[in-house]
């Protein structure tokens, strides 16, 4: 079909003709398309009360970096430590996991580029297209505590790199681009490169030195609690982990709700290229449907403890007023426009995937036990939502959220089975391999 001047005409004289699309056209043009479009009723229907209620901590604020993820998994360590050791407030270093991961992913990209992959093969677009990025899921995080521990963030405060991460990763992609030439370059003419790639990754380390600043080897802490009483810590980043957390992240697996035709349910997947420690955790999945989901993350908070959680965080998404709901906006009474995407069409035809990792932090239930909505801890600081919380809506969830990190102890027998089987390889650019 040609668009003709004639039938451009016709769609021009229904839109003049119709008085309701023109008094909206009004709204919106002077105040914008959601700001026009939200419903009050949204707000009333979801007020921030929780029969779960774990957490009234004061929030974190990733800045403008993409470290969601890192800051997820920290603050559920963080409302750990301030219970048991009674402090105000405190926050680990999201830097210094940050710098690590940084390190770890110049020489993964390296190890990917080495590989054999011809020039042409659409998987090496893939690599050099973002060679790395500030993002990252669950398991990548274990496979950094694991191997560099974590330290206070009073130890190694923000810089403005950390903060402000846009500078960082474009140069540091663009000597990545570079260094992959230099490498391919190396195996063709037969030359050494193990010491090639080890002087290149001087030069990535320089760089995140500069940048970030030189992480500590070993460290002095000290603190006093609310009863006043002192405490010291002397040891390095893995000791500090093991005396202040002490939780052994092996006990702990990504569970997904991903319901497309591709990927059957209680089945494992893993995805090509995805992770950023070489000989680290591998980064896994097990896929459920979406009740089952949501009963996991029930349980554990039950139990006391925060939950992990991945989702899309912009869709249908109330920043000002905290809220994720599927009715935060009326497109259909304003527009005539209805959006009726499934959950799997949304994955399939590209409309949806993982933006943001955000912490579960309470749950109201009601009388059967059911969901109805869900307490969120952001990581976009205290102006956000409501003191830097959010209220989502249990029917939020079902559409938006793929992804929770729960204890292995809540699983079946037979989901633990799933999990411990030989994972399906997905391709790089499948949804679940997006980094929150």
């Amino acid at each position: 079909m040609t668009v003709t001047s004639d039938f451009t005409q016709k769609l021009y004289e229904n839109f003049a003709e119709n008085t309701k699309l023109r008094a909206v056209e009004n709204a919106v043009t002077k105040n914008g398309l959601l700001s026009s479009l939200e419903v009050r009723g949204s707000h009333a229907a979801n007020l921030p009360e929780f029969s779960i209620d774990l957490t009234k901590d004061p929030v974190t604020n990733q800045k403008q970096s993409g470290r969601c993820w890192m800051f997820a998994a920290l603050n559920t360590f963080r409302h750990k430590f301030i219970n048991e050791f009674k402090t105000e407030d405190f926050e680990f270093s999201q830097a210094y996991t940050f710098f690590w991961d940084k390190y770890e992913k110049s020489n993964w990209f390296m190890e990917q580029i080495i590989g054999d992959i011809e020039m042409d093969d659409r998987r090496l677009k893939f690599l050099l297209q973002t060679p790395q990025q500030d993002g990252g899921q669950w398991d990548m995080m274990v496979a950094i505590f694991e191997k560099y521990g974590i330290v206070p963030k009073a130890v190694y405060p923000e810089s403005q790199a950390s903060s402000s991460s846009r500078e960082l990763n474009q140069y540091l992609n663009k000597l990545l681009r570079q260094d992959a030439e230099i490498l391919r370059y190396t195996i063709e003419q037969g030359g050494d490169v193990k010491a090639v790639k080890e002087e290149l990754l001087q030069e990535v380390f320089n760089f995140l030195a500069v940048t970030l600043g030189l992480p500590p080897q070993n460290f002095e802490f000290a603190f006093r609690n609310k009863d006043n009483e002192y405490k010291k810590f002397v040891g390095s980043p893995k000791e500090f982990y093991n005396e202040y957390v002490g939780i052994d992240l092996n006990n702990y697996v990504s569970v997904i709700n991903a319901p497309t035709a591709d990927k059957p349910y209680n089945k494992s997947y893993t995805v090509e290229f995805l992770g950023n420690v070489i000989g680290g955790k591998e980064v896994k999945h097990l896929n459920v449907e979406m009740d089952r989901f949501k009963k996991l993350a029930i349980a554990q908070m039950q139990a006391g403890e925060t939950v992990w959680f991945g989702c899309d965080v912009g869709q249908e998404s109330n920043r000002s007023a905290g809220l994720l709901t599927m009715d935060s906006y009326d497109f259909k009474s304003s527009l005539d426009i209805e959006f009726t995407q499934s959950k799997a069409g949304r994955l399939d035809y590209g409309e949806s995937l993982m933006t943001h990792a955000m912490v579960l932090a309470g749950v109201d239930l009601d009388a059967d036990g059911n969901s109805t909505k869900w307490k969120v801890e952001n990581s976009w600081g205290k102006d956000a939502g409501q003191k830097g919380y959010f209220v989502a809506s249990d029917e939020w969830m079902d559409e938006y959220t793929y992804q929770i990190v729960v204890r292995k102890d809540l699983l079946t027998e037979e989901e633990l089975a799933a999990y411990e089987e030989k994972p399906q390889v997905l391709l790089p650019w499948d949804p679940m391999g997006a980094l929150a």
